[in-house]
């Protein structure tokens, strides 16, 4: 059985995708190791201090990428995969190698890092910007309607419409220079998304934090415009610490 020290509780709003970078850890560090089972679902959910549903979601949602693979009978349990999968880790190294100029690892995280520091600074900014501008009614259409596409798109389209939909607070700031900003960062960060999977879970509550954020904006809330982009860019920065750093 592993050492349970390492298994600490998940802070934050985003449970889910906190949760699943967590295991992610436990995996990549191999505090347990290729061919371990992983403690049962109801022990993780008491080390994590989140629901079991939480714990059983994020186990699928590794499973399904390879990472983990469930077991029945008498000797079951979740067990990391062995090996685990060259895909993903080729994803990985293929997306590292797009801001890092080595594959050390903390080199790496630190790249990571400072990608998504940018982002945080010119997205939150940006949502903050947008709600404290008057939102005409051509505006809020075109907002809604990039809203419903994202909240629709299939998997193949999903990132390029989360894309635009980001790129449109940018534009209701009214700065030109601003969007120039955000779409050379968001380059960035497509790169880094197209090396970890989409996962179902991820998807659902990104979306229902687009509404957030796009309720705030048309409200003229730019604090809570600030505080849901906010939220919403850590549980992305979690799943991409937790693939690739």
């Amino acid at each position: 059985m592993p050492d349970i020290t390492h298994f600490r509780p998940v802070r934050g709003g985003n449970v889910f995708e906190e949760t699943v970078a967590r295991l992610l850890q436990i995996i990549r560090l191999g505090i347990v190791a290729p061919g371990g089972v992983l403690p049962p679902e109801r022990e993780l959910a008491t080390l994590f201090e989140v629901s079991r549903d939480t714990v059983r979601e994020a186990i699928a949602s590794l499973t399904g990428a390879g990472f983990l693979l469930a077991k029945r009978g008498r000797y079951g349990g979740t067990f990391v995969c062995e090996p685990l999968p060259s895909a993903a880790a080729d994803r990985a190294r293929a997306a590292a190698s797009t801001t890092a100029t080595t594959t050390d690892p903390a080199h790496v995280g630190t790249q990571i890092t400072d990608v998504l520091i940018v982002r945080e600074v010119l997205e939150v900014g940006a949502a903050r910007a947008a709600a404290e501008r008057p939102v005409g009614p051509a505006e809020s259409t075109e907002l809604r309607q990039h809203l419903l596409a994202v909240s629709s798109a299939a998997p193949d389209d999903y990132r390029r419409l989360d894309s635009r939909l980001h790129l449109a607070f940018g534009e209701l700031a009214g700065s030109s220079s601003l969007v120039t900003l955000l779409a050379e960062n968001r380059m960035l960060v497509n790169s880094l998304l197209d090396g970890i999977p989409l996962l179902a879970r991820n998807i659902s509550h990104s979306n229902d934090q687009h509404e957030r954020i796009v309720a705030a904006v048309l409200a003229g809330d730019p604090e809570a415009a600030g505080q849901a982009m906010r939220e919403h860019l850590a549980g992305t920065a979690a799943l991409l610490h937790g693939f690739l750093a």
